[in-house]
Formats: structure tokens, sequence, C-alpha cells
């Protein structure tokens, strides 16, 4: 795989990487309870839930590591 990725096309390896890490420093300075999101996608809107709590009924073997 390529370490460059089009703008508009799916993130490239690097890409990927840097997000991780990102999201990471986020977690660890900035989430305090939880944090929602949301984004206009061509396939709709797409949501993103971060919480420090597992939502009722969900084990945490259902969520992949980053």
């Amino acid at each position: 795989m390529g370490h460059e990725a089009a703008a508009d096309g799916p993130l490239s390896e690097t890409e990927w990487e840097q997000l991780r890490q990102l999201l990471r420093r986020f977690l660890s300075h900035e989430l305090d309870q939880w944090e929602n999101w949301k984004a206009d996608t061509p396939d709709g809107m797409a949501y993103v839930l971060l919480t420090r709590a597992l939502p009722p009924g969900v084990l945490p073997e259902h969520f992949r590591p980053i």
C-alpha cells in the first residue's frame, strides 16, 4: 500500500496512523465523559460517540483497538 492517498479517497497507512495517534491524544487530554460527532458523507450522515463508559449491553470485544 502506498503512503500517499488522494485528498478525497481512503486514508493511506500513514494517514491512518496519524489519525490513531491524534485520536489517542485527544482521548487522553480532551475527553472528559463523552463527545458526540456527526459528519455528512457521500453515503449519508455518520455518527461517532466517544465515551469513557461502555453502552449498556455492549461488550469490550465489540471494539477494534486503535
